[in-house]
Formats: C-alpha cells, structure tokens, sequence
C-alpha cells in the first residue's frame, strides 16, 4: 500500500514515457498553433516537469480558453459530488494535444457540402441525414439438405 499522498502519487506507470519516445521534447510539440475554442487532450509529458496537469485531468478533453506564448488555458469540468464543476487548467503545450473526436464530424460536414454542390448543379434535391443502422432481414433455415452438428469441446491435452 503506498503511504504518500503527494501530487505526483501512484504515478509511475501514468506519466512514463511510451516505447522509443524517450528523451527531450520535439521541436514539432511547440510548433503546433492552439486557439480559443480548440478541442484537445490532455496528456502529461514526463519529459517537461514545468506547467505539468494534475494526475486527475491527464487523460482528459478540455476546450481552450487561454493562449500565452508558451502554455495554453484548458477548461475541464470535473465531477463533484452530484455537480460538474467548471475546472480552468493552465498547461504547457507539452502537455496538450489536439483531440480528434471532432474528426469524423468535420468529415460528414465536408462530404455533405460536396454532395450538396453536385446535387444543386445537377438540379436535384438530396437527403443528407444519416439512416440509423436497420434491423437484419429475417430468413428461414431449412434442415433438408444442411444437417444438424453435434458439438462438444475437445479434452485439453499438453504434449511435452
């Protein structure tokens, strides 16, 4: 049982770095360009101790609400009791990364402005809602020419 309750506490596999990703910080990390309303991940670099989350938020989605030269402004919001508490997080850019849960709706809304175009030079309407997956169709089985199968299981046996 671990007996320190300091900030970093049952951390050790949490903010390791992954495999072949030791080392410094890449040059690419600061070039990134964050603004206001960005979705992104947050995910401590244990490479950059400065401006590093609390091991609650690591893991988590914010939306930016602050940027300064070298760190950005992440709004969190935390479970409390029975409430979301509004949480404003102040994290280097080491430490973020743009989210792509928004991905696949930035697609769909992209292939729909194309669909949409092509229908409206080729005159016609088009429905761009998306159809829910439906039910399988029912079929019948027949047993004439397909055969029951017995099935067992196959005794575990070890070869050495």
């Amino acid at each position: 049982m671990p007996h320190s309750f300091g900030y970093r506490a049952r951390t050790r596999h949490m903010f390791k770095r992954g495999f072949k990703e030791h080392g410094p910080v890449k040059m690419s990390t600061y070039l990134i360009n964050y603004r206001i309303g960005d979705i992104v991940d947050i995910k401590a670099n244990a490479a950059q101790q400065k401006g590093m989350p609390h091991k609650y938020y690591h893991g988590r989605t914010g939306i930016v609400y602050n940027v300064t030269p070298h760190a950005v402004g992440v709004i969190v919001y935390k479970v409390v009791g029975n409430r979301y508490m509004e949480k404003r997080v102040n994290l280097r850019v080491e430490h973020v990364r743009h989210s792509k849960c928004r991905q696949e709706f930035i697609d769909r809304v992209k292939s729909n402005h194309e669909k949409g175009v092509a229908a409206k030079e080729k005159g016609e309407r088009i429905n761009l809602r998306r159809v829910p997956a439906l039910p399988r169709e029912a079929r019948t089985i027949s047993v004439t020419d397909n055969a029951p199968q017995t099935m067992r299981p196959v005794r575990y046996e070890t070869y050495i």
